[in-house]
Protein backbone atom coordinates (compact mmCIF):
# COMPACT_ATOMS: atom_id res chain seq x y z
CA UNK A 1 0.00 0.00 0.00
CA UNK A 2 1.32 3.43 -0.93
CA UNK A 3 2.23 5.83 1.91
CA UNK A 4 -0.37 8.36 0.70
CA UNK A 5 -3.03 5.67 1.20
CA UNK A 6 -2.13 5.52 4.89
CA UNK A 7 -3.43 7.97 7.49
CA UNK A 8 -2.24 8.83 10.98
CA UNK A 9 -4.56 8.28 13.91
CA UNK A 10 -5.01 12.06 14.13
CA UNK A 11 -5.98 12.30 10.47
CA UNK A 12 -8.51 9.49 10.88
CA UNK A 13 -9.89 11.17 13.98
CA UNK A 14 -10.23 14.49 12.12
CA UNK A 15 -11.88 12.85 9.11
CA UNK A 16 -14.38 10.77 11.10
CA UNK A 17 -14.98 12.91 14.17
CA UNK A 18 -14.14 9.91 16.35
CA UNK A 19 -11.84 10.47 19.32
CA UNK A 20 -8.39 8.92 19.15
CA UNK A 21 -9.19 6.91 22.29
CA UNK A 22 -12.30 5.48 20.58
CA UNK A 23 -10.22 4.53 17.53
CA UNK A 24 -7.83 2.66 19.82
CA UNK A 25 -10.82 0.96 21.45
CA UNK A 26 -12.28 -0.05 18.08
CA UNK A 27 -8.90 -1.48 17.20
CA UNK A 28 -8.80 -3.47 20.46
CA UNK A 29 -12.21 -4.90 19.57
CA UNK A 30 -10.92 -5.91 16.14
CA UNK A 31 -13.32 -3.59 14.30
CA UNK A 32 -10.50 -1.72 12.57
CA UNK A 33 -6.83 -2.39 11.99
CA UNK A 34 -3.67 -0.36 11.69
CA UNK A 35 -0.06 -1.02 10.90
CA UNK A 36 2.98 0.48 12.61
CA UNK A 37 5.74 2.63 11.19
CA UNK A 38 9.40 2.12 12.04
CA UNK A 39 8.83 4.74 14.77
CA UNK A 40 5.92 2.63 16.17
CA UNK A 41 3.24 5.11 15.05
CA UNK A 42 -0.15 3.81 13.93
CA UNK A 43 -1.11 4.14 10.28
CA UNK A 44 -4.55 3.29 9.00
CA UNK A 45 -5.41 2.39 5.43
CA UNK A 46 -7.63 5.12 3.99
CA UNK A 47 -10.49 2.65 3.51
CA UNK A 48 -10.75 2.18 7.31
CA UNK A 49 -12.67 5.48 7.27
CA UNK A 50 -15.57 3.56 5.68
CA UNK A 51 -15.53 0.94 8.42
CA UNK A 52 -15.46 3.65 11.08
CA UNK A 53 -18.32 5.50 9.39
CA UNK A 54 -20.32 2.30 9.38
CA UNK A 55 -19.65 1.87 13.11
CA UNK A 56 -21.04 5.37 13.67
CA UNK A 57 -24.14 4.62 11.60
CA UNK A 58 -24.68 1.36 13.47
CA UNK A 59 -24.43 3.15 16.81
CA UNK A 60 -27.02 5.70 15.64
CA UNK A 61 -29.34 2.84 14.71
CA UNK A 62 -28.92 1.23 18.13
CA UNK A 63 -26.81 -1.66 16.87
CA UNK A 64 -24.34 -2.77 19.53
CA UNK A 65 -20.60 -2.93 18.98
CA UNK A 66 -20.82 -6.68 19.58
CA UNK A 67 -23.24 -6.95 16.63
CA UNK A 68 -20.96 -4.72 14.56
CA UNK A 69 -18.01 -6.97 15.39
CA UNK A 70 -19.97 -10.06 14.40
CA UNK A 71 -20.99 -8.59 11.05
CA UNK A 72 -17.50 -7.19 10.43
CA UNK A 73 -16.09 -10.73 10.52
CA UNK A 74 -17.62 -11.09 7.04
CA UNK A 75 -15.84 -7.98 5.74
CA UNK A 76 -12.26 -8.08 4.53
CA UNK A 77 -9.80 -6.27 6.78
CA UNK A 78 -6.95 -6.24 4.28
CA UNK A 79 -8.75 -4.53 1.41
CA UNK A 80 -11.48 -2.05 0.68
CA UNK A 81 -14.85 -3.80 0.87
CA UNK A 82 -16.65 -4.00 -2.47
CA UNK A 83 -20.34 -3.44 -3.17
CA UNK A 84 -21.10 -7.15 -2.67
CA UNK A 85 -19.59 -6.97 0.83
CA UNK A 86 -21.63 -3.87 1.71
CA UNK A 87 -24.89 -5.34 0.38
CA UNK A 88 -24.43 -8.52 2.40
CA UNK A 89 -23.85 -6.46 5.55
CA UNK A 90 -26.79 -4.18 4.78
CA UNK A 91 -29.20 -7.13 4.33
CA UNK A 92 -28.17 -8.55 7.67
CA UNK A 93 -28.76 -5.28 9.52
CA UNK A 94 -32.02 -4.71 7.65
CA UNK A 95 -33.46 -7.79 9.35
CA UNK A 96 -32.32 -6.52 12.77
CA UNK A 97 -33.85 -3.11 12.12
CA UNK A 98 -37.14 -4.68 11.04
CA UNK A 99 -37.25 -6.67 14.28
CA UNK A 100 -36.59 -3.50 16.31
CA UNK A 101 -39.31 -1.70 14.36
CA UNK A 102 -41.81 -4.44 15.22
CA UNK A 103 -40.80 -4.28 18.90
CA UNK A 104 -41.42 -0.54 18.93
CA UNK A 105 -44.77 -0.92 17.17
CA UNK A 106 -45.83 -3.55 19.73
CA UNK A 107 -44.72 -1.32 22.58
CA UNK A 108 -46.67 1.58 21.09
CA UNK A 109 -49.81 -0.58 20.81
CA UNK A 110 -49.45 -1.77 24.40
CA UNK A 111 -48.90 1.74 25.68
CA UNK A 112 -51.85 3.12 23.71
CA UNK A 113 -54.02 0.21 24.85
CA UNK A 114 -53.14 0.72 28.49
CA UNK A 115 -53.74 4.44 28.37
CA UNK A 116 -56.86 3.88 26.32
CA UNK A 117 -58.58 1.88 29.06
CA UNK A 118 -58.29 4.84 31.39
CA UNK A 119 -57.02 3.06 34.49
CA UNK A 120 -53.31 3.95 33.98
CA UNK A 121 -52.46 1.19 36.45
CA UNK A 122 -50.90 -2.13 35.57
CA UNK A 123 -52.27 -3.50 38.88
CA UNK A 124 -55.88 -2.79 38.05
CA UNK A 125 -55.72 -3.35 34.29
CA UNK A 126 -57.57 -6.52 33.36
CA UNK A 127 -56.61 -6.20 29.69
CA UNK A 128 -52.81 -6.33 29.91
CA UNK A 129 -52.21 -7.64 33.41
CA UNK A 130 -55.21 -9.57 34.70
CA UNK A 131 -54.91 -10.37 38.40
CA UNK A 132 -51.52 -8.57 38.49
CA UNK A 133 -49.75 -11.70 37.22
CA UNK A 134 -46.78 -9.55 36.20
CA UNK A 135 -46.29 -8.57 39.84
CA UNK A 136 -45.19 -12.15 40.59
CA UNK A 137 -42.22 -11.71 38.24
CA UNK A 138 -40.74 -8.69 40.00
CA UNK A 139 -40.89 -4.94 39.99
CA UNK A 140 -40.65 -2.36 37.24
CA UNK A 141 -41.98 -2.19 33.69
CA UNK A 142 -41.84 -5.92 33.07
CA UNK A 143 -43.98 -5.94 29.95
CA UNK A 144 -41.87 -3.20 28.40
CA UNK A 145 -38.51 -4.85 29.05
CA UNK A 146 -39.60 -8.45 28.42
CA UNK A 147 -39.03 -8.18 24.64
CA UNK A 148 -35.49 -6.82 24.82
Amino acid sequence: MEPEDMLTVGEVSDRTGVAVSALHYYEQLGLIESSRTAGNQRRYPRFMIRRISLILVAKRLGISLADVAEVFTTLPMERKPDSHDWHRLSRRWQAQLEAKKHELENLQRELTGCMGCGCLSMKACYLLNPGDVCGESGTGPLRVTATE
